[in-house]
């Protein structure tokens, strides 16, 4: 597997992390671009994302904890610096969800996917340097969560809310999203950052808050005729259960894993454990014979999403690295081989650098959407190549 270890830094660092230290810096404003279009061209006067800056922070403190480059610590602090300056609600807590370019606020909504985002950076970043500004950054975010975010009644996260965090009409994640309020990929990235700052700060609070969102997953968003996990529902739970997100599906495995070796509980693991490979092996319902995963399956009308979109291969890598890892089968193996095969050859841009946005169903790339911008971040394939490095398997 050393091979396949050095093939994923070489990616990372040469592919990847270097894009964005050469094209994506905003030496002008601060931060880092807002977009860099499909064709490679930096759109310099683009709003900026809390997400896509988080993700940032997120992607280069961990590149440093593990190679220890000076300038990923330098691009690092950067993004810490420049979300604490410009995203950070200072008068209500919580983070915009953008600004402009000059750092203005532009959507003050207070989106919990983003805010989670926030603190799966600013933990990383504490993780990877022992920061204490960063960490109580991140602590401070959580609670915010807590007490605007989390309703006790239904058991759930609100999807957003206003800045101000009164009810909002609006509380979709973007325009391809249904208007539920609670959503299965907002709760995947609240025990995604929840987990990370357990790691740096082991408290009976946070641990309950974690526990609690292993339950929901199990009990709420876990469809247990199919074992897909279900997308968009209402206050009480309510949903259609209409859409198969394999990409989702392949990342909650891994994610809900880990959740529960990082708490170190046996029973429970091993509960999750029985969990996860069957959402696992639903999603294999994705695979395709090339070696990768197309999107989603709508169940009305029985139609697919057959785009290979890059996130989705890095989720599906990592998650059948983690089977093999564990449960060594060799047939995890193999599937993560051969998706990593399927990227290298189709979506890796080796001209220009970073990964084009997808495959598209007639085979031509995606160049309509972002190299780098609000959803296009350092974020999947970073955290692929890091984990196939950390990784024993």
């Amino acid at each position: 597997m050393e091979n396949l270890k050095e093939t994923m830094r070489d990616v990372l660092e040469n592919n990847i992390l270097s894009y964005w230290l050469m094209k994506v810096k905003d030496e002008e404003n601060g931060g880092f671009y807002g977009r860099v279009d499909g064709n490679d061209q930096v759109h310099p006067v683009a709003e900026k994302g809390a997400v896509m800056n988080a993700r940032i922070l997120w992607a280069f403190s961990a590149a440093y904890r593990v190679l220890k480059k000076p300038e990923y610590l330098e691009a690092a602090t950067r993004a810490k610096d420049y979300v604490r300056d410009y995203f950070l609600d200072r008068e209500y807590g919580g983070i915009y969800w953008s600004v402009d370019y000059q750092g203005n606020p532009l959507d003050t909504k207070k989106q919990t996917y983003a805010i989670g985002f926030a603190i799966y950076g600013f933990s990383e970043y504490a993780r990877a340097t022992g920061n204490k500004e960063a960490l109580d950054i991140a602590i401070s975010l959580y609670h915010d969560i807590e007490k605007h975010a989390f309703d006790v009644e239904n058991n759930g996260y609100i999807e957003a809310l206003t800045r101000e965090w009164n009810p909002i009409a609006d509380m979709r994640l973007s325009d391809k999203d249904e208007n539920g309020s609670r959503t299965m990929n907002t709760h995947l990235h609240i025990i995604e950052p929840y987990t990370n700052l357990y790691r740096v700060w082991k408290t009976p609070e946070l641990e309950k808050s974690i526990r609690n969102l292993l339950d929901i997953f199990t009990d709420k968003l876990l469809n247990e005729e199919t074992y897909h996990l279900d997308l968009f529902f209402n206050d009480e739970w309510e949903g259609k259960r209409n859409i198969e997100s394999y990409g989702h599906d392949i990342e909650a495995s891994w994610l809900l894993h880990e959740t529960a070796l990082v708490l170190d509980d046996k029973i429970l693991l091993h509960k999750i454990e029985r969990i996860i490979r069957r959402i696992a092996d639903a999603a294999d319902e994705g695979l395709r014979p090339d070696g990768s995963m197309v999107y989603e399956h709508w169940k009305d009308g029985d139609k697919y999403d057959l785009q290979r979109q890059w996130w989705v291969q890095c989720e599906n890598i990592i998650g059948h690295i983690d089977l093999y890892q564990y449960f060594r089968t060799e047939e995890n193996l193999l599937v993560a081989i051969s998706c990593w095969n399927y990227v290298a050859k189709h979506l890796l841009d080796n001209k220009n650098g970073e990964w084009h946005w997808a495959i598209l169903e007639d085979g031509t790339v995606n160049k309509e959407d972002d190299k780098a911008g609000f959803w296009k971040c350092p974020y999947h394939n970073s955290r692929m190549c890091l984990e196939l490095i950390e990784r024993d398997y």
